[in-house]
């Protein structure tokens, strides 16, 4: 690719803005980029199984491509078959994510239009943010706040009681199911609280910080809370269902801030009523968003409910554009490409 001949595309939504791409890029690429900025035409759409969800601005994204950009930075930008077919002049697509859910890849490929992705950006803020809704469902911090902020209240009082207190980390024995990027940084940041960490993923090897069990049945008995980090895949959607919650001592605390179909709602939503489970903390959900229907709402006082907030930082947004401009770098300059998927 030549100096000055690099035309970019910088397809941002509110939360990956447009001006961050620019910025991005601009400071890693050695050539003159001339950048297009969409203003706020494409909204954050939400987890998506395939671009279609987002077809609605396929019509911008073509007319923004009209006049023959080689390079699109996006976010959430639909980039399905009709969008590609129409672009010719695109050679390459970064996505500032964790993976392409918003492109369709086969098409891609077809169309000879190379593929990227923005690994590892929101890992440190879901850990933490996994971590604040651990504290939050065991010292039923949002109630609390609830009954003396919105009702003005001191019955909060009653969680002073022993029946009604909440848990402590130091020496809780809490099972993590997946030791990724994710899961590594929450069995760092209980370790240093004291409790006791207990990991399961058949995937990982190497030493880890807490103790290791061959087993999902082994972790859920020995645990007294659970968080869920595990990749969605056909093998581990519906991971945790009725009969899993029922291994897990009576109880016991959930927290899922990875992905809501890992989780069996129904079941969950069984646990707490019976009492099985004590509370639990949820940011993703088999449907996003939840349904004003959902059985969730319900069981506020043993709940903690976030809108999939988990990897939502600034760092994670500035993170993103720096790893999607660190790819258009490379590939202006003719240099591999880091994380490409075509």
């Amino acid at each position: 690719m030549t100096s000055g001949s690099v035309r970019v595309l910088a397809a941002g939504d509110h939360f990956v803005l447009p001006s961050l791409i620019r910025d991005a890029v601009i400071a890693q690429t050695d050539c003159s980029v001339r950048e297009l900025l969409l203003g706020w035409p494409l909204e954050p759409f939400g987890p998506v199984a395939e671009v279609q969800e987002a077809s609605d601005a396929e019509d911008e994204m073509i007319e923004a491509l009209a006049d023959g950009r080689e390079v699109l930075v996006t976010q959430m930008g639909p980039v399905t078959g009709r969008v590609l077919e129409a672009s010719p002049a695109l050679r390459l697509v970064v996505v500032c994510r964790g993976g392409p859910v918003n492109v369709n890849l086969d098409a891609a490929e077809r169309h000879d239009v190379r593929v990227c992705y923005a690994p590892g950006r929101n890992a440190a803020a879901t850990a933490e943010f996994t971590v604040g809704l651990l504290l939050a469902a065991l010292r039923r911090i949002p109630q609390a706040h609830g009954l003396l902020a919105g009702q003005r209240s001191w019955e909060g009082a009653a969680y002073y009681t022993y029946e009604h207190s909440g848990l402590e980390l130091e020496d809780l024995p809490v099972g993590l199911v997946g030791y990724g990027a994710v899961g590594s940084r929450v069995a760092r940041a209980l370790c240093a609280f004291g409790a006791r960490v207990i990991v399961y993923d058949p995937y990982v090897r190497g030493e880890i910080h807490g103790l290791r069990v061959d087993s999902l049945d082994a972790l859920l008995r020995r645990s007294r809370v659970i968080t869920l980090h595990a990749r969605l895949t056909p093998e581990t959607r519906g991971l945790i269902g009725a009969r899993e919650l029922a291994l897990l001592p009576e109880g016991s605390v959930l927290v899922n801030v990875a992905r809501g179909p890992l989780l069996d709602e129904e079941a969950l939503c069984d646990a707490l009523e019976s009492g099985r489970l004590s509370a639990a903390a949820l940011d993703t959900y088999a449907r996003e968003p939840l349904p004003p229907d959902s059985r969730l709402h319900a069981l506020a006082d043993r709940v903690v409910l976030t809108p999939h907030l988990g990897g939502a930082s600034r760092a994670v947004a500035e993170k993103a554009a720096r790893i999607a401009a660190q790819e258009v770098g490379r590939w202006a300059r003719g240099e591999p490409l880091t994380h490409a998927l075509t």
